[in-house]
């Protein structure tokens, strides 16, 4: 999203305008900008800015401070690996890192094919199955490092 299209600048003012009248309109407004894009470049960010009149430095602050929001484009499959201290103790660490090692990427980072972005989570609320990864809402509890090939493999093969 480099320079910003005709049509997505037009959505983007539509996305604007229908929160127009919120009482707190800017997290609706980034939420569904990120829903539709995957991402909330800082070029999104100045024209929500000239849209509404809040200022980018206040954009971007709530756009890095919660971690749902991503300045970045995010892999198809993003693998959500918590790193509470339930699935820390479990480890949980070993898995983000066994994923990282098979996929070439670290946390926060996406593969060059554009299928997987690694983030590491706080925690979940995932305690009792712990350690607990997620792929796109699914979960997977009780997760080893022993599956996390397996588990690569299966995404890997629905784009076959």
């Amino acid at each position: 999203m480099q320079k910003l299209s005709e049509a997505a600048v037009a959505q983007i003012n539509a996305i604007c305008d229908r929160h127009i009248n919120d009482k707190t309109p800017l997290m609706m407004i980034l939420s569904d900008i990120q829903k539709e894009y995957g991402y909330v470049p800082v070029e999104v960010q100045e024209l929500v800015s000239e849209k509404t009149g809040i200022s980018v430095a206040e954009i971007y602050g709530v756009v890095t401070f919660y971690s749902f929001f991503s300045l970045k484009p995010k892999g198809k499959y993003i693998i959500g690996c918590c790193l509470g201290t339930a699935c820390y103790v479990k480890g949980a660490q070993q898995i983000i890192d066994k994923f990282s090692e098979i996929l070439g990427i670290g946390p926060g980072e996406t593969t060059e094919d554009g299928l997987f972005t690694i983030d590491a989570l706080r925690c979940i609320g995932a305690c009792g199955i712990a350690p607990a990864v997620t792929i796109n809402g699914t979960v997977y509890p009780k997760m080893e490092v022993g599956q996390v090939a397996d588990v690569i493999a299966q995404y890997r093969s629905k784009e076959d």
